[in-house]
Order: C-alpha cells, then sequence, then structure tokens
C-alpha cells in the first residue's frame, strides 16, 4: 500500500507545487505557456547531428526551478518515468545509422551522436512540460490555452483526462485496501483475480466519474472551466517573454557553448 500511496501523493504535488508563492509563479500563465511553446519550437528545430548547440538551453529549466523554488528530485523521477521510453526510441539509432566518424581520436557510429540529441531533446521537452504545470497548474493552463483560441472541447478533455487519472488511483487504492484485508496473507493480488479487478475497477471509476460529471452541473457547468479571474499581463510579464525570447532566438543562431569554451580558455591563458 505504500508504493501505492506514494504514487497518488506524486499525482497531486504538481498541483501543490502550483501554489506556492514565488516570482514565477505570479507570472501570467499565457506567458509562461508562450515560453515554452517557443523554447520547444527552437529546441526541436536542430538537427539531429547538433549537440553542443543544444547545452545552452539547460540553462532555462535550471532558472525556472531554481527561482520557483521547485524541489529537484520529484522532476528528476518523473524523468526516470520517460527514460526507458526515450532510450526505446532512439536505441536503433547506432545500428542504423552506422557511418563512422572520428571524435577526440576515437572511433564512433554517427547514430549514437544522432541518439544523444535525441536523448537530449526529449529530457529537456519532458522537463519544461514538468515545470509549467508544478508553476501554473493545469486549471490556469487551460485559461491560457483558452486565451490562444484552442477548442475548449481540447482543453476541457486535458482537464478531465488529467483529473480522471486521480480519481483511477484513488479507487485503485481502495479496492486494493479491501482485497488485502480479505487476503491479509496473501502478497499482492493473485494473476487469476486480475481480470476481474481490472473489470470492476473501470466501473467503479466511470461510475465515480459520473457523479462527479453530474454534481458539476448541478453547479452550472457549461463546457467551461472556469477558475476564477485572471489578471491581465503586466510589464514584467511582457520582460520575462521578451528576454527568453531573445535568448532562445541568440542561442539558436550563434553556438553559446563554443563561445563560453573559448571564453573560458582565454581567461585561464
Amino acid at each position: 500500500m505504500t508504493n501505492l500511496t506514494s504514487a497518488l501523493y506524486n499525482i497531486r504535488l504538481l498541483d501543490d507545487l502550483a501554489k506556492k508563492n514565488t516570482p514565477i509563479h505570479a507570472l501570467h500563465p499565457l506567458v509562461k505557456l508562450l515560453t515554452t511553446v517557443i523554447y520547444l519550437a527552437v529546441v526541436m528545430s536542430f538537427g539531429r547531428y547538433e549537440i553542443s548547440n543544444l547545452l545552452p538551453f539547460i540553462f532555462f529549466p535550471l532558472f525556472v526551478t531554481l527561482f520557483a523554488e521547485l524541489p529537484l528530485m520529484p522532476i528528476v523521477h518523473r524523468l526516470l518515468v520517460v527514460l526507458p521510453l526515450i532510450i526505446g526510441i532512439g536505441i536503433l539509432n547506432p545500428i542504423i545509422d552506422n557511418h563512422t566518424v572520428t571524435i577526440l581520436g576515437a572511433n564512433f557510429s554517427r547514430g549514437w551522436i544522432t541518439f544523444l540529441s535525441l536523448s537530449i531533446k526529449c529530457i529537456l521537452s519532458v522537463t519544461v512540460g514538468i515545470i509549467l504545470i508544478a508553476t501554473t497548474g493545469i486549471d490556469r493552463l487551460a485559461v491560457a490555452m483558452r486565451m490562444l483560441k484552442i477548442p475548449k472541447i481540447f482543453v476541457l478533455q486535458l482537464l478531465l483526462t488529467y483529473r480522471y487519472i486521480t480519481v483511477l488511483m484513488e479507487e485503485f487504492l481502495r479496492m486494493s485496501q479491501a482485497y488485502s484485508l480479505r487476503a491479509p496473507e496473501q502478497k499482492g493480488i493473485s494473476k487469476h483475480n486480475w481480470g476481474s479487478f481490472a473489470g470492476q475497477l473501470i466501473l467503479r471509476t466511470f461510475d465515480r466519474a459520473d457523479r462527479v460529471y453530474q454534481a458539476m452541473l448541478l453547479r452550472g457547468f457549461s463546457m467551461e472551466y472556469n477558475v476564477g479571474r485572471i489578471e491581465k499581463a503586466n510589464f514584467k510579464d511582457f520582460a520575462y517573454l521578451t528576454g527568453w525570447c531573445l535568448f532562445f532566438v541568440i542561442a539558436r543562431i550563434y553556438n553559446l557553448s563554443l563561445f563560453l569554451d573559448s571564453l573560458i580558455s582565454g581567461v585561464v591563458k
């Protein structure tokens, strides 16, 4: 039960982090969403053989994590969850792209370069996505999406799916506790009961989701997810967006890694 409770806590952790009071959390949600989208577009625009050009883009998630006072380990744990998927996507690159290149006197398959580049892009993309939710919250993020004129049916689907995961985990926790009370000497759920257990879980979550939906209708739900009044963007918001966009453009045009390396080498000499 400890693992299940921990999993449920981890799902709600991002919502709890979004309630913090820091300069990053105080920024307008639309500004943070636009900054993240532009960041992802620039990162994904790099070629498959470019690695050093991507390194300066690590500064953005580190900056936001520091000034938003986000704990580092929960972000790392979520990255570890998707890491096998990232490895699975790019692990065949060294076999497919087997041209040999020489780096620092050693011969490597060019596919390893594409694999490393793909891994960096995926890790950066997942990280900024987690940070966006942890500093904005799913509700304010939905408001920002509606400001961008994204159809409300897609926004609503995203919100309800996000909430349904919590409902699913809570029902799974209740059923697991009930099962363990009826079979105290049995470790885990028997494989012979997994079919009926999964079926009951789906039925229970559907039933609870329907009750939640009926409660929303009684409170005046009309396909719009209202989360209160959002203040207008101010000068700090525009300065944040403009500053990061300039950094992204400069880092995209110029290889800042080589510039910093030459600068440090010059200082050392």
